[in-house]
């Protein structure tokens, strides 16, 4: 519930998904439409901003390119694994051309200890939608599942407790005391998804291109700098 209230809707973002996935479709079967589009995944500590800045990110990469960008999150992601007809529109137009799937599911699937099937399913459509490119994927262990794909740029968000404490009590309206309630309880789920599932630890800097302290960077700042550091790939 409580990461419903920092993003907007799934509904208001599938029908953008399904759409970029027609014309992604439609532009494979021409003779330039295999060109390679880099993909962004996002990791963070709850609390930060990932998602205010993601938007960003998506408005300039968006205006930078001339082509547009979608926006994936946990919330977006799971409902797309957990709907068997939605999940099949989104993996037929793709063609779940991935030619890692096998392999990286082959290396964690053996560690998943419950909802496997699922899990399968959304780690499918993370590869297979993050290989397409002009994909801003946030959190669902997408930094970690993505990491042989050389099209795909890791970035990781973190905060001090004051921060995070700040950021929930602004964005959510409530007081400091359940702000960090959240805050831990949140954390601990994301964590052990990454352990459980993954059996990687998120907080691993191995991972990612670059780290922002967002207590030091605002969302614009962390955005522009992603962009142009993707600029100059």
């Amino acid at each position: 519930m409580p990461e419903k209230l920092l993003i907007p809707s799934v509904e208001m973002r599938l029908g953008s998904l399904l759409e970029f996935n027609r014309k992604r479709d439609m532009e494979a079967s021409s003779p330039a439409g295999h060109k390679v589009r880099q993909t962004i995944t996002i990791s963070r500590e709850f609390g930060c901003e990932a998602y205010p800045m993601a938007e960003r990110l998506r408005e300039i990469m968006e205006k930078k390119q001339g082509e547009p960008w979608v926006l994936l999150d946990k919330g977006l992601l799971d409902e797309v694994a957990r709907d068997h007809n939605l999940s099949a529109s989104v993996l037929n137009s793709l063609g779940e051309k991935s030619r890692f799937l096998d392999e990286i599911l082959a290396t964690f699937s053996s560690r998943w200890k419950s909802e496997k099937d699922h899990f399968r399913v959304l780690c499918r459509h993370v590869l297979s939608l993050a290989e397409q490119g002009n994909m801003i994927i946030v959190g669902r262990g997408s930094s970690i599942v993505t990491q042989p794909l050389k099209n795909c740029f890791h970035f990781r968000l973190f905060a001090s407790p004051g921060f995070k404490v700040r950021s929930i009590t602004r964005r959510m309206g409530v007081e400091a005391e359940e702000a960090e309630k959240i805050i831990a309880k949140q954390q601990k789920q994301r964590d052990n998804f990454i352990r459980d599932f993954l059996d990687r630890d998120a907080h691993d800097l191995g991972f990612y291109h670059l780290v922002f302290n967002n207590d030091k960077n605002n969302v614009e700042t962390m955005a522009r700098t992603i962009a142009e550091y993707l600029g100059a790939r």
